[in-house]
């Protein structure tokens, strides 16, 4: 079973359940490794020797691949010839829908901008997969390292979003989670409903530009408390506070209830109606561009 990373816990409404988190994704790759160009040391991030601690020049870094007993030391145009059409291409082998793609595989997206005498089937490439509600499937070499990808269409531009291969997704197995279906995870119908209802109170439209990360302007604020006080050199003593206890099942029906009723009184969010997304933010007119997001 994997360790986890962070324990906490999920909370809607005045629900709480504590959690672990478990990394979902493994590493699957060949790993370059630095060597010193002379003396064949392997090199740290830092670019310090690290059996002698020497500092190096980037100049004098090369690349190799431990195999056996021994480093094969290779140089970028080396690399680049064992496949010279893949690391100049993005070759889309299938098309799917975006749906058909689970979640857990999107890794890291980018922008996709024609170059001089490549946007009409640029353009033609997007309205299609706009029209068709789909995305493709590629292969693609960044970086020195093969990526299966998506090309997904916005209104705007064609997306490459980099996917995990299979062999670096995780599957479930060690994890202790509760029996699917309601009869064998215990979950009563009226609990079913009430939290059904509570999910549908608490939707709304999806816009990426109604959050904000909270957590950095609270350190940058705890940061400046510190600093107009005269303690940016100290270290306080702090109370941590306890994290909730999981309800019991007695008082889940009624933490419901006190939820439902919460979100009952409680006023809508109101936007200006001056407000709008960013055109690269606003949703598109076909599935396909989903998740992009």
């Amino acid at each position: 079973m994997s360790r986890a990373i962070w324990k906490g816990a999920v909370s809607f409404g005045l629900l709480h359940a504590p959690v672990a988190l478990h990394p979902a994704t493994q590493q699957d790759e060949i790993d370059f490794a630095w060597l010193q160009k002379d003396t064949l040391q392997p090199v740290g991030y830092k670019r310090v020797v690290k059996e002698t601690g020497e500092e190096i020049d980037r100049d004098d870094i090369i690349k190799a691949v431990k195999y056996k007993d021994k480093y094969v030391v290779l140089s970028d145009e080396e690399i680049r010839s064992a496949n010279v059409k893949s690391t100049h291409e993005i070759e889309i082998v299938a098309f799917t829908d975006a749906e058909d793609v689970n979640f857990l595989f999107f890794e890291t997206p980018y922008y996709l901008a024609p170059t001089k005498g490549g946007e009409k089937v640029y353009a033609l490439l997007r309205e299609a997969l706009l029209d068709a509600g789909k995305i493709g499937i590629a292969l693609v070499v960044l970086h020195q390292k093969q990526h299966l990808a998506a090309l997904i269409p916005t209104a705007q531009a064609l997306v490459l979003n980099t996917l995990r291969w299979a062999t670096e997704v995780r599957d479930t197995d060690g994890l202790e989670l509760p029996p699917a279906g309601m009869k064998a995870a215990a979950v009563k119908k009226k609990e079913l409903e009430m939290a059904t209802q509570l999910i549908e109170s608490m939707s709304e439209d999806w816009d990426p530009t109604d959050y904000k990360d909270s957590f950095r302007d609270d350190i940058m604020a705890l940061v400046k408390r510190k600093y107009d006080e005269g303690q940016a050199e100290q270290i306080s003593e702090v109370q941590l506070e306890e994290p909730e206890e999981s309800a019991s099942e007695a008082d889940l029906t009624e933490l419901l209830r006190q939820s439902l009723q919460g979100r009952t009184h409680r006023p809508a969010r109101s936007r200006p109606p001056s407000r709008q997304a960013p055109p690269h933010l606003q949703k598109t007119r076909h599935r396909a561009t989903k998740a992009v997001h």
